[in-house]
Parts: structure tokens; sequence; C-alpha cells
């Protein structure tokens, strides 16, 4: 029993021990010494008493350069592609294209004609509720009708792709209705 015990406050102080080793201390600043001063002829001059220790030169801090992972990000520039298409949103259980979000197919639309080259994927999207399957099937109707309302409109086909992620990519986090009705849109994104 005394030997079931033992080990028992054996392996516990060993995990202790190598959670603490592992958690390791606080880190200090990166310090270096200063550079020695000359002797100025005052110093050079003045007797010093036998027993006086000797100055010790003062420790600075020394700056230590940004480890990539803390170098700022460059910002987009603020021409770039992407930012001219707008998200076109849903209601509730519906693929229709809702009379306040035409003129954003009408400006994704401007946006494609005016750049030729650009191809686009129209990504479905739905809020939380329903089963992972339905929201999947939802999201590509929503995605193909957008689709559609392009084409009709003049894009070429080839250049208009659809994906539908369901409940899978939420834009906004949150369980009521602000959430859902962000949630419930075609995200258009420049393809790769």
């Amino acid at each position: 029993m005394n030997t079931s015990l033992a080990r028992r406050a054996l392996c516990i102080t060993g995990i202790f021990a190598g959670c603490l080793a592992l958690a390791g201390c606080p880190k200090r600043p990166e310090l270096a010494m200063a550079a020695p001063t000359a002797p100025g002829p005052a110093a050079a001059t003045a007797p010093r008493a036998a027993n006086t220790p000797t100055p010790r030169t003062p420790e600075v801090p020394v700056a230590r350069p940004a480890s990539p992972a803390e170098a700022p990000v460059a910002a987009r520039p603020a021409g770039a592609m992407a930012s001219s298409l707008k998200d076109v949103f849903f209601d509730f259980d519906n693929a229709t294209i809702r009379s306040d979000q035409k003129p954003m197919v009408e400006q994704d639309f401007a946006y494609l004609k005016a750049h030729p080259d650009a191809k686009v994927t129209v990504e479905g999207n739905c809020d939380e509720r329903g089963t992972a399957e339905y929201n999947l099937a939802l999201g590509q109707r929503r995605a193909e009708t957008v689709r559609q309302a392009l084409v009709a409109e003049g894009i070429a086909a080839d250049r208009v792709n659809t994906i539908s992620y369901g409940k899978e990519k939420p834009f906004a986090n949150g369980h009521d209705e602000d959430a859902w009705r962000l949630n419930r849109r075609d995200h258009l994104a420049m393809a790769r």
C-alpha cells in the first residue's frame, strides 16, 4: 500500500515538475554591456584606493529586430479587383434575388463587363438552421441564381463558376437573426 502511494506521489510530482518546465519562466529583456569608455585624463591621474571595486559598466537594453511573424502586413492596394464585387443577400429558405439586392448584381455585372479577363466564383452560403445537406443544396441554388442573372446580362458562362458552402463558412458568428441574415448570401470571389 505504501509503495503504491509513494509511486502516485512521485508520478504527480513528476507531472507537476514537467508542467513547470514546459511553462518556463518569463523572458527577461535581452541586455548587452555598454561599450567601455576610454578613461579621461582625470581618471588616469587620480589614484584609486586598493579596496575600491572597479565600477561596473551599466547594462543597456538592446532592441532586437522584429521576427517575420511580427512584421507588419502590407495592405491591399486601394484598387484591388475583389473589392468591387458585391455580395448578394437572400431571404430565409429562399434562392430568389430580392429586389433590394438587384443593384448588387448589376454592380457585379458592370465590374465583369469592365474587366473582360476576370473570372469569378459565386459562393453560395446559408445560415446555420437546417441540415448540412439541405443547406448545401440551397447554397447551390442561390449561387446558380446569381450566375444565371449574370449570364442573362451578357457575361460568358465560362467566366462564372459556382460552389456551395452551405452553412460551413459563416460570415457572422452568432445564433440570432442579425447573424443569420448576414450568412444567407452569395459571395463573389475572383477565380484563381
